[in-house]
């Protein structure tokens, strides 16, 4: 007998969460050797590449960073008296050079091959419980720390401006030299700086002494923070403090802890340019170790048709089916079909006079064309006339005047739902039933959930209600909230693991908005909505995207719209967006056979690059192509650095003077010999993976806008 749909979503959920929690055992008993060894007084951490000394309490005292460097050669950055962490319990500030109680040190280790040790500090007071965790993992100079805080008072507390680290830099050349390379280590600036949301990793480097330290706060959306020499001469990476534009809070019960999100910093030495640990150890650390859902997923999609330009809302079955069978004639993967499939937002039902005979049989459809289906849901979104709205106003968010509102636009035409409330059982049950029983194999999750794109100031944010179980007051709500958006998530994964989750910039928060919490939840991030004519102009902006974004951020995961398929300079755009997530908007329904032909030609070639390279797991910067901009020239390679089998690269002249350019390509096997191939297999050269790197070969561009892609190969 068939098992109702509430049975089999639960069966569903329980098989993932048992396979997640075996495969975790697992690989938790294949550990490497212990990275961190301690006596009664110091910590050493030390995997070979990076060590980081700690003076503990013995058996009462500071709990303080004394050391942190790489192993081989000199470190001039740190003091030898570092806080090493702090927080605010109802206003009284706890550090490492408070007093404190040394309670136990444990070994650690995580399923990504990651171990060290976790140290479980008491405070003088009494109140407080602290653990600091700390994770080193193999022949990488990462060091990845959290703190648990554990309320040991009879009374609530509030916990408030969490530093996870606070390192001391040495006086004078470390502040007044150092470049901080912020927004995703590409922006370059001198002196204090205090981060935003769009910090998930900068570095700080001293030119120099060829020394820097990365950063990378893996907090969720608004409420990460990371400052360099702002306040006082040191580095702080966490969550935001509590005068902050978007404080972090949380309330914690007698004996209730909590687990800050994981800071990741490598320290390093002997290099010229701070490009050089990010085109290489953070993304390895990235791919490997950090537990992104890109990583887990073995198939990943080359080729994505999505709806939502120019047809906006205005969809309906004869209409998708006859885009659908056109992407699938241009060799698209992944059909993507956008707003407008429902009669409102907030119950989702099928809109009958568009779709009358439902969306399963065009989704069968999609599928019967060799393409994976997917669908396009706001969120955290209803209609104020739905039946979920009038059933529950209690589940939506309340402004500061505790009437409804609507987080993402300045109107009440739409409200925004509350996580903190039941409605993410409510919303998971309606995308579970799309994913199980349509089949669904990817979903865009669209709309406002905590803070807006577009609207401006801090007060329409999060939930001002005081009756919403999930948070206390609206501070509480900023962080709780992206907190139950990754539950949601991780539900949907457990059901379905192979589903490629699209969380937009507009569920992110900000104005092409990605970060690593989301990265460890969804796979992918609507980063942008480019309109505008059909010109090379649009074709910049999807590369100043994809540089401005990666190598921090996997290059996969950076979704770039909306470039149309039947532009007159639609070959531009795919191999613009091969840097990316190629996706392509428009209406294929316009083009000649002759085109979709050749479309089929790039999809096929994009799809063998991926079976032969997993070029969709990677990307690097082309050595001397810098920013894309008007008048230069700009590349990018996407070279597997484990296998060095090879890989592809593009290289692009925009509006630049020179015909031609010297090109090389680093992170191969110096001694095998490659052939580097136009799309259409012809043979340009031949090079040993040495000579690719210092000589290279010439590419020739007589277009003043044009670009071309080309394989590296070692057969």
């Amino acid at each position: 007998m068939t098992q109702p749909l509430s049975h089999r979503l639960v069966n569903y959920l329980r098989s993932g969460l048992v396979l997640a929690v075996s495969v975790a055992a697992t690989i938790g008993q294949a550990q490497s050797q212990p990275f961190a060894k301690w006596t009664r007084s110091e910590l050493i951490l030390n995997n070979g590449i990076v060590q980081r000394t700690i003076k503990l309490p013995a058996p009462d005292g500071h709990f303080l960073t004394t050391e942190y460097k790489p192993v081989a050669g000199g470190f001039k950055y740190f003091q030898k008296t570092n806080p090493d962490f702090q927080f605010e319990l109802n206003g009284t500030v706890y550090s490492g050079s408070g007093d404190w109680k040394l309670v136990a040190v444990q070994q650690m280790a995580d399923t990504k091959q990651g171990n060290g040790a976790a140290v479980t500090l008491q405070s003088s007071d009494g109140k407080v419980e602290l653990t600091i965790n700390f994770l080193l993992y193999p022949n990488l100079p990462v060091i990845r720390k959290s703190l648990r805080v554990k309320n040991l008072s009879r009374e609530p507390v509030r916990l408030e401006s969490i530093d996870i680290e606070k390192l001391v830099v040495t006086n004078y050349n470390a502040t007044t030299f150092s470049w901080i390379c912020h927004d995703y280590g590409r922006r370059r600036s001198i002196g204090p700086y205090d981060g935003n949301f769009q910090d998930a990793l900068l570095t700080v480097h001293n030119s120099d002494w060829q020394q820097g330290i990365v950063i990378g706060n893996e907090a969720a959306g608004v409420v990460k923070h990371t400052s360099v020499f702002w306040d006082e001469p040191v580095i702080l990476s966490g969550l935001t403090h509590r005068n902050a534009r978007f404080p972090f809070r949380k309330y914690l019960a007698a004996d209730e802890s909590f687990t800050t999100p994981q800071v990741f910093t490598m320290v390093y030495n002997d290099h010229k340019d701070p490009d050089e640990i990010l085109n290489t150890a953070v993304p390895d650390f990235v791919r490997k170790h950090m537990g992104i859902r890109l990583s887990e997923l073995k198939q990943k999609p080359t080729f994505v048709y999505n709806t939502w330009v120019p047809f906006r809302k205005e969809i309906d079955e004869k209409l998708v089916m006859e885009l659908a069978k056109a992407a699938a004639d241009a060799g698209m993967k992944e059909f993507i079909i956008d707003d407008g499939w429902a009669d409102n937002y907030g119950d989702w039902i099928i809109d009958r006079k568009k779709f009358p005979n439902g969306l399963k049989p065009v989704f069968d459809y999609i599928k019967s064309l060799g393409m994976k289906p997917g669908l396009w849901v706001s969120v955290g979104s209803a209609s104020p006339d739905s039946k979920v709205y009038q059933a529950h106003p209690d589940w939506f968010v309340l402004d500061e005047n505790q009437q409804p509102a609507n987080l993402h636009e300045d109107d009440l035409k739409m409200r925004t739902a509350c996580f903190g409330t039941e409605w993410r059982g409510y919303i998971r049950d309606i995308l579970l039933k799309l994913a199980l029983e349509y089949g669904l194999e990817y979903l865009k999750l669209d709309f406002t959930v905590v803070t807006s794109t577009y609207r401006f100031g801090n007060k329409v944010t999060g939930c001002y209600a005081n009756h919403h179980k999930g948070h206390k007051d609206h501070h509480e709500s900023l962080s709780a909230n992206y907190e139950e958006v990754w539950k949601l998530f991780d539900e949907l994964h457990a059901a379905k693991p192979g589903l490629f989750i699209d969380c937009t910039f507009e569920t992110m928060g900000g104005l092409q908005l990605i970060d690593y919490a989301m990265l460890k939840h969804a796979e992918g991030d609507w980063l942008s909505n480019f309109y505008g004519p059909p010109d090379a102009n649009v074709d910049l902006r999807v590369r100043n995207m994809a540089w401005w974004r990666s190598p921090a951020m996997p290059a996969t995961a950076l979704v770039i719209g909306n470039p149309e398929m039947q532009d007159a300079g639609w070959e531009m755009h795919i191999k613009s967006l091969a840097g990316a997530l190629p996706i392509m908007l428009g209406d294929p329904r316009k083009l000649a056979p002759a085109d979709l032909k050749k479309y089929r030609n790039y999809a096929d070639w994009l799809q063998r690059m991926e079976n032969k390279y997993q070029i969709m797991s990677y990307r690097q910067d082309l050595p001397g192509f810098g920013e894309p901009m008007n008048g230069m020239w700009d590349g990018f390679q996407r070279i597997n650095t484990e296998t060095k089998a090879g890989g592809i690269i593009g290289v692009f002249r925009h509006g630049a003077t020179e015909q031609s350019r010297q090109v090389t390509v680093r992170y191969l096997d110096p001694a095998k010999r490659y052939q580097i191939k136009s799309i259409d297999g012809n043979v340009v050269s031949s090079l040993t993976g040495q000579a690719l790197q210092t000589t290279g070969f010439t590419v020739s561009l007589t277009g003043s806008y044009s670009g071309e892609l080309f394989e590296i190969t070692t057969n």
